[in-house]
């Protein structure tokens, strides 16, 4: 064969996938994660019927999900059942509030 005459380059196509596009870049969560409180620490603040009502719940299998504390007002304690299917608040009195009108993140 001689020099002068060149071979044409051929593709050949494989079993590999193309590549893929770079995945667009998300924006960051602005809000920061809360760091983690022990029980102790989220039973400070709450009034003496508060905790004697998450007593007696925490017998019957519900947990101290997370407490809110508005400014200038009484905390309000959130209980979950053991499912987590259910969530309570406990008043500043101690009662429960078993239909309360606070909206949970999912």
């Amino acid at each position: 064969m001689p020099h002068s005459q060149q071979r044409a380059s051929t593709v050949v196509a494989g079993p590999w996938s193309s590549p893929r596009p770079a995945a667009p870049s998300r924006t960051p969560e602005r809000r920061k994660r809360a760091p983690a409180v022990g029980a102790v620490a989220l039973r400070t603040g709450l009034t003496p019927p508060q905790q004697v009502t998450l007593e007696a719940m925490e017998i019957f299998r519900w947990r101290l999900a997370f407490v809110r504390r508005p400014l200038f007002q009484a905390p309000i304690p959130v209980l979950l059942d053991q499912d987590e299917t259910r969530h309570v608040v406990i008043r500043e009195d101690g009662t429960l509030d078993e239909e309360p009108t606070l909206k949970l993140r999912t």
